[in-house]
């Protein structure tokens, strides 16, 4: 006998970004009167500009400094964002309960030094041989831990070894994918009764010059002026960094009632696709997903991970407004930044944070986004990467 399909609730959510710190800072600064007023940092990155993290103090969920020392920024803001999660949901701290619980990491890689880049370069210039040089400096310049810390799954590694999560473990690399994949597994499984909680997320980190390097050589970084993301196309398209770490707990609803929790959401649907970049089958295959996710137009709050690239925001835009004219259309990268890895899991942790609080995010300045009044009862959150991949999550009000 088919053993049915379970409902998938979110039951915690641990969000840092730009904005601040946990659920209420950000359906605040979301939902304020007037414009929202993004965080930017427009001078240390010159001309690029990124949305920087907030102060932390990182001792509230990573309490040991040994732990802190061993991990680079973009694992601390992981293990923070998991810890938020967890504190949210009210599971206890006991490694007994933790142990039951699983995870989908979604995470890129580890911090470069620097310092040592600029060395090697500087010191290889004008060289007819440079790889000996180059192997002796990385050899004795490197600290020997960089070379683990480059390592993805070192994420749920120390989510593990401090917050005593130690059920299954997946870590997914693929930039946005990874974070469409994360929740549309974690949300598959179960609902399938193959797990019946999971902490699932990621954690990005923008202030860094080696990515910022990346994405400039690729056409893809904003410079100069800031404009909210549906305002970007031609010379002013592009995206902006934004460090932030969001994670989940998904549950299923059985095993949140038998522990009296209280959800923010419930997860109705969850897919992802890609292929080629070309408008028509980009068209086809997000018309599709959105096909698929059979969302009622009414009192629908649509959350856009756009990044402000030309063309592709563009091309999104209107399918969202074709499938969904009388939605309330925000795109959350105007308010927080684009955070790759971690960019749909925090469109899904803003999605969630709204619908319990019953609240739509004021709109950006520029005309394409308009006002509404209604109080949301569904939100549909998507994701379109930089170069490939794109996702859909259909939620509603609990």
């Amino acid at each position: 006998m088919t053993q049915a399909a379970r409902d998938v609730l979110i039951t915690g959510l641990g969000l840092v970004s730009s904005l601040g710190e946990g659920v209420e800072a950000h359906v605040a600064r979301l939902t304020a009167p007037g414009t929202p007023q993004p965080v930017l940092e427009a001078e240390r990155f010159a001309p690029y500009l990124l949305h920087p993290l907030p102060q932390i103090d990182w001792s509230r969920q990573i309490p040991k400094k040994g732990d802190q020392r061993q991990m680079e920024t973009w694992q601390k803001l992981g293990v923070y964002a998991a810890g938020l999660a967890l504190e949210d949901a009210g599971i206890p701290a006991d490694e007994a309960t933790r142990a039951g619980i699983d995870m989908i990491v979604s995470a890129g890689g580890g911090e470069r030094d620097p310092e040592v880049d600029a060395l090697v370069m500087s010191r290889a210039r004008g060289l007819a041989e440079p790889q000996p040089l180059m192997n002796e400096l990385l050899s004795s310049e490197l600290r020997p831990t960089l070379f683990l810390a480059q390592l993805s799954n070192l994420m749920a590694g120390n989510i593990s070894i401090v917050h005593k999560v130690t059920g299954s473990s997946r870590t997914f690399m693929g930039e946005e994918s990874a974070g469409m994949s994360a929740v549309q597994i974690a949300s598959a499984r179960i609902r399938s009764g193959q797990s019946r909680v999971c902490l699932v997320g990621g954690a990005f980190s923008a202030e860094r010059k080696d990515l910022l390097t990346n994405y400039e050589l690729g056409g893809f970084l904003l410079r100069d002026q800031w404009l909210p993301v549906p305002s970007r196309a031609g010379e002013t398209a592009g995206l902006a960094p934004g460090s932030m770490g969001a994670f989940l707990i998904l549950e299923d609803a059985e095993h949140a009632a038998e522990r009296h929790a209280t959800a923010y959401a419930k997860l109705r649907f969850v897919a992802g696709d890609r292929g080629g970049r070309d408008d028509s089958a980009f068209r086809r295959r997000f018309g599709r997903l959105l096909d698929e996710a059979d969302a009622r137009d009414e009192e629908l709050l649509v959350l856009s991970g756009a990044t402000g690239l030309d063309g592709v925001t563009e091309a999104e835009t209107e399918l969202l407004r074709e499938h969904y004219p009388h939605a309330a259309h925000r795109a959350y990268g105007t308010a927080i930044g684009h955070g790759f890895e971690a960019h749909f899991p925090a469109g899904v942790a803003l999605a969630a944070a709204l619908l319990a609080a019953r609240k739509l995010p004021s709109p950006a300045a520029g005309g394409e986004e308009r006002p509404a009044e209604f109080e949301p009862k569904r939100a549909l959150v998507t994701g379109v990467g930089h170069v490939r991949g794109e996702g859909v999550c259909l939620m509603e009000a609990v």
